[in-house]
């Protein structure tokens, strides 16, 4: 077992108790033991429905080999080559209609997974760049990260439920009951979105460099890292706003649009990723991505772009 999962598993242990200290608060020993078997309820529902929950909190839709639209299809087979270049199980690619660029992963494992990307992102990003931000998410399928990521996404807005509740159940206590109910409403979250952070912090740095391992190129990703940051400050993403609790799953947060009750970054400062990729591009171990050196945006004889797509600063969705 690597640190990594050791301490994930640590975290993933203390959300799991805070919830059932929650439970406690709220109810004694009785309350508690609810709890406790309404997390392992939720755990095994999250292990074998992670993927459709989130995919339809985010209205996302899958892109299938019938689709109609030339570019979703080749974001979908530029993902399934990425794939196959890892070695590992062919995901299903879905699409979300929103405009802030952004991607996520989920499945309970490789075999069951699924990656998303917005239109947002397919449409201010070169080809090149998309393939490197789905590299990242197929390492966190690689890593088999997603299921942590959606097991601590279900307990952690179960915790938020939990304190909401006790905060409407509190007044009945008396004056004492009221102020517990209310620390309870607001340090129980606290508590759960920087278990969120811990967890994700890890695992971004992480899928970062085994993504630049499966593009080839760290460099694509890096320079997608910074359109998305930047899109991500300057757009709302509705779905995110309505479902706090999954922000951690997104390649760079989501609630940065509008979200003005978000407390904690659940991602590694930007910054930072993209000085450890440019590091990682430095040490010139990376022969360039499945499209070859060109990248996936390469032209044939004439100048001709063999792919269809545009070889300007944005995609080809643009």
């Amino acid at each position: 077992m690597t640190f990594n999962t050791l301490r994930t598993f640590m975290l993933l242990a203390a959300l799991t108790a805070l919830f059932i200290g929650v439970g406690y608060l709220i109810g004694g020993p009785g309350g508690a033991a609810i709890a406790f078997f309404i997390a392992a309820a939720m755990n095994v529902f999250a292990w074998w429905n992670s993927d459709k929950m989130v995919l339809r909190m985010h209205g996302a839709r899958e892109i299938t080999p019938d689709e109609r639209d030339l570019n979703l299809r080749r974001y979908a087979q530029d993902t399934i080559a990425l794939a196959d270049r890892a070695g590992m199980p062919r995901p299903r690619v879905y699409v979300i209609d929103t405009p802030q660029p952004n991607a996520f992963a989920t499945g309970r494992d490789p075999n069951n997974a699924a990656v998303a990307a917005t239109t947002g992102l397919l449409s201010r990003l070169t080809r090149e760049e998309v393939a490197g931000v789905m590299a990242h998410e197929l390492a966190h399928v690689k890593n088999r990260d997603t299921l942590t990521m959606t097991v601590t996404a279900t307990l952690a807005g179960a915790i938020g439920f939990l304190a909401n509740f006790a905060l409407f159940f509190g007044g009945n206590r008396g004056p004492g009951g009221l102020i517990g109910a209310i620390a309870l409403a607001i340090f129980a979250p606290m508590a759960a979105g920087l278990v969120q952070m811990a967890i994700s912090r890890s695992r971004e740095y992480e899928a970062d460099r085994v993504g630049a391992e499966i593009a080839g190129n760290p460099m694509s990703l890096a320079a997608a890292l910074e359109k998305i940051e930047r899109g991500a400050r300057a757009t709302l993403n509705p779905a995110a706003e309505r479902n706090p609790a999954t922000a951690h799953m997104f390649i760079i947060n989501p609630l940065n649009g509008q979200g003005a009750d978000n407390l904690f970054s659940t991602h590694p400062s930007t910054a930072n990723r993209i000085a450890r990729l440019r590091q990682m591009a430095g040490a010139g171990r990376y022969p360039g991505g499945p499209w070859g050196e060109e990248g996936p945006w390469s032209r044939g004889p004439g100048g001709q772009d063999t792919t269809g797509g545009s070889a300007g600063h944005g995609g080809p969705w643009g």
